[in-house]
């Protein structure tokens, strides 16, 4: 139980304000009491806007429902009329008019962010861990992700150490994409003889001798050719060398939301605690491999030297967090009022405070080299909501005393409100905005409850190619470049979900780049490694300007509504497995564990990084069928039996993993239940807040 401190009018878990107080603002040097009499009154000014805000939501969708239903029962609704539709849209002020011409204005981004294109990860903020993996994925060894994935064609690695075959192949590939990155002349790289060998036939790609061996850039990123004749793979090679160094993960978001089972003051303060050690530079975990204890720190900088007297490189990724969206609240904090503080409130507030220790040189490394805050925030919901973002922004900057846009803020473009309005939500976050980025399946759970009314939904797996889908990912690069987002800001596409499948994902998720996007989302440092080379093949500033016509609004509109009903009692038990199976995958280890984000197997037993995002648009799937009696309960709870049993198969070497079959009572069996009967009623489609109020009961025994 958390014991509360009085500051300013609301109650504070006493262990977040000590933290505040004595790791934040007593090295900021900022008066506290000043601190909580400001916060206090931003408070008593945003959380009722918020509050207005979501109120705002559910009525539109209860127009947009009562729409729907009105034109069934009066047999309006087939086909689908779309212009109609529309045009009620437009009369709800659920779709607003197109501002006029403008660029945005944001100043003071890092070159990671504006200038260069590569990849980017997501992590969850409460794994130290995972956190250190990935701001320190900034480099990577393409010998290690060719050797350890099945991007390299060669047979498998023999067990029992190193396989000098598979090494054989991993050295030859290599030197190919050397060759390619880096040409020279008249020469390949596997001729090489040393490093003093070889001319490059763009001299201008050589940057300087580092430590371990020559950096090169390429398409804006930087290649390291490790030579190192003493090195157990560079002692046999002709040149010397000893591996590939590749530049990887430019940024990584660090989350606060999807990927995390944050649910009370303690799981907030951990979240809080490592952000610190982040941006302090100063975090570490130990851990124990191979019967030995290891300690994992941030990554220094990589120095080298030229005929121009060399410089650094950042060792690490540069860092977003991603604060909670506006719908959930934290018992963190109490109001006067006796509610809940928004949780992305004081995300705002609070990660913003600890990044200031970066902005104010506090930092053993630093992060941005232009005094700069960088927030994704996700679920927004059309421009009044990033109005509000921007306003928040202002009031947290005031606060604490920073300048004006200080604070910059990434734009999850993953609700149908904000693709629909995309140019006005950029508009109203216009001198901060950094970042858009498509997220499939939370827009997709989002299409789902907002049509929940309209008819029975496509399969699944139909809806990848559907022509709203086609619509939001090219609108949401076409009208980011509209509005000069290119060579200020990152355009986004979303994760790779499969991390063992990376000769797969070096065929396909190229895609993102030729459809203009300057970053897109991996799911390991690994996987980061391999899609840098993505970049290197394409330019993708240049790729930017070829981009044709923006599709319109109609199409993104189209619902994707089932052509029939008719599926076999084959078809049907396939999908509600395939949906019940991976949905209990992830909710067991969201309510018992408390791990938001984990690669969990599929119905195939092939491992997919799961997090909220993709139980959302299982339990409303779900949901949808079951509201127009396409499936029974019955149907549904035969398969959650089921797909429990084999779940808990997949867990059977888990120790600590406690089985679902047997315990249909307990919270994470009564969670998934809920998920999916409860699924029509819940704010937007969203599975929050069912899985705290199951969390919260579950760490209260």
């Amino acid at each position: 139980m958390s014991n509360f401190v009085t500051r300013a009018g609301f109650d504070i878990d006493s262990a977040l304000a000590a933290f505040l107080e004595r790791e934040v603002l007593g090295p900021l040097g900022r008066d506290i009491d000043a601190f909580w009499g400001g916060f206090g009154k931003l408070l008593a000014d945003f959380a009722p806007r918020n509050a207005a805000l979501l109120a705002k939501r559910e009525d539109l969708q209860a127009q947009i429902d009562a729409w729907h239903t009105e034109r069934a029962q009066s047999g309006k609704s087939q086909p689908h009329d779309g212009a109609a539709y529309k045009t009620f849209l437009q009369e709800i002020g659920y779709l607003v008019p197109e501002p006029g011409d403008f660029q945005i204005g944001t100043q003071n981004v890092d070159a990671e962010i504006a200038t260069m294109a590569g990849p980017q990860l997501v992590v969850p903020i409460l794994n130290a861990r995972f956190l250190l993996n990935a701001a320190n994925a900034r480099w990577g060894s393409l010998y290690d992700a060719f050797y350890g994935t099945d991007v390299l064609d060669a047979p498998a690695a023999k067990p029992g150490g190193y396989d000098k075959a598979r090494g054989d192949a991993v050295i030859a590939k290599g030197r190919r994409f050397l060759d390619v990155a880096l040409p020279l002349v008249d020469q390949s790289w596997a001729d090489l003889a040393d490093e003093n060998d070889g001319k490059l036939q763009d001299e201008s790609q050589y940057v300087g001798k580092t430590e371990k061996g020559l950096l090169f850039k390429n398409n804006g990123l930087h290649i390291e050719v490790v030579f190192d004749r003493e090195s157990p793979i560079g002692k046999d090679d002709k040149a010397g060398i000893a591996d590939i160094i590749c530049e990887s993960a430019l940024t990584t978001i660090a989350d606060c939301e999807d990927s995390v089972a944050a649910v009370d003051a303690e799981d907030k303060l951990l979240a809080y605690t490592n952000w610190l050690g982040v941006i302090r530079g100063d975090l570490e975990e130990s851990f124990e491999k191979g019967g030995k204890t290891l300690t994992r720190k941030l990554a220094a900088d990589k120095r080298f030297d030229n005929p121009f007297g060399g410089g650094s490189l950042p060792g690490r990724s540069l860092m977003f967090v991603r604060n909670v969206g506006h719908l959930m609240t934290n018992p963190a904090i109490r109001l006067a009022g006796g509610g809940e503080v928004p949780e992305g409130i004081m995300d705002a507030v609070f990660t913003s405070a600890i990044s200031a220790l970066d902005v104010e040189g506090h930092a053993k490394y630093g992060n941005s080299k232009h005094g700069s805050i960088y927030i994704v925030k996700p679920k927004m919901h059309g421009p009044e909501e990033c109005a509000f973002t921007n306003d928040l922004f202002d009031a947290v900057e005031d606060l604490l005393g920073l300048a004006r846009h200080t604070i910059k803020v990434g734009v999850m473009d993953e609700e149908r409100r904000t693709s629909a309005n995309l140019g006005a939500c950029i508009e109203a976050v216009k001198d901060r905005i950094v970042f858009i980025n498509t997220g499939f399946l939370d827009r997709t759970g989002d299409e789902i409850h907002t049509s929940m009314q309209a008819g029975p939904m496509a399969r699944k797996a139909e809806m990848k190619t559907s022509t709203w889908l086609q619509a939001y990912e090219a609108r949401n690069v076409g009208i980011g470049l509209k509005h000069g987002l290119s060579g200020k800001a990152q355009i986004g596409k979303g994760m790779w979900a499969a991390p063992d499948l990376m000769g797969q994902m070096m065929v396909e998720k190229i895609g993102h780049l030729r459809a203009g996007a300057n970053t897109a989302w991996v799911p390991s440092p690994t996987a980061a490694t391999l899609h840098a080379l993505h970049y290197h093949a394409e330019n993708v500033f240049e790729v930017q300007k070829s981009l044709g016509d923006i599709p319109s609004v109609d199409e993104l509109l189209e619902i994707p509504l089932a052509a029939g009903t008719n599926w076999s009692e084959d078809e049907l038990r396939e999908e509600l497995d395939n949906n019940c199976q991976g949905l209990l995958g992830y909710v067991v280890r969201w309510i018992d564990a408390g791990v938001g984000c984990s690669k969990v197997p599929d119905i195939n037993d092939v491992g997919l990084m799961e997090d909220r995002a993709t139980l959302r648009i299982s339990s409303q799937h779900l949901a949808n069928w079951l509201h127009h009696e396409v499936v029974t309960r019955d149907m549904v709870m035969d398969s959650l039996t089921r797909m429990a049993a084999k779940v808990d198969a997949q867990n059977a070497a888990d120790p600590t993993y406690v089985p679902l079959t047997g315990n249909e009572d307990g919270a994470a069996f009564s969670a998934a239940k809920d998920l999916i009967f409860k699924g029509v009623e819940q704010p937007s489609g969203y599975t929050e807040p069912l899985l705290h109020a199951w969390r919260l009961r579950k760490k209260a025994g």
